[in-house]
């Protein structure tokens, strides 16, 4: 089975696919909820189930959908405030300049591994420093 033939997971390779507390798709259903055997944690993605994801769109030719699955594989340990954080600071003319997104890039790879995503920010403060975006404009 090729990686394209995986999709949809769910139907077609649920058992590659744990939730972050080890247990297997088919052990999240509604009378599990019911019962208190699946919590919030139970539900939430994994950097797993993500890059799977990646690999799927990737062997359907979906090159961009891929590169975002990879990148929000990157996310998924990071706090919510610094993703928001991070939102706010790529938003043009929020950053005074460009080291401030190296800084966070540098951050963002050191305390929890996003590689992916540092170097789109890395991205960013090159073309916000060759567009200018770093003066506030309101």
């Amino acid at each position: 089975m090729s990686d394209v033939d995986l999709y949809p997971v769910a139907e077609k390779a649920p058992e590659q696919v744990r939730t972050p507390t080890g247990k297997p798709l088919s052990a999240l259903t509604l009378e599990a909820v019911m019962s208190g055997e699946v919590d919030a944690r139970d539900v939430a993605i994994t950097p797993e189930a993500l890059l799977l994801q990646a690999r799927i769109a990737r062997a359907a030719g979906r090159v961009t959908l891929a590169e975002n699955f990879e990148r929000a594989a990157d996310l998924v340990r990071v706090p919510q405030d610094l993703i928001l954080d991070t939102y706010e600071l790529l938003r043009p003319g929020r950053a005074r300049d460009a080291q401030q997104l190296l800084d966070r890039a540098a951050q963002l790879r050191r305390d929890y591994g996003a590689e992916r995503v540092a170097a789109l920010i890395e991205e960013a403060a090159a073309v916000y420093t060759r567009r200018g975006l770093f003066v506030k404009r309101y």
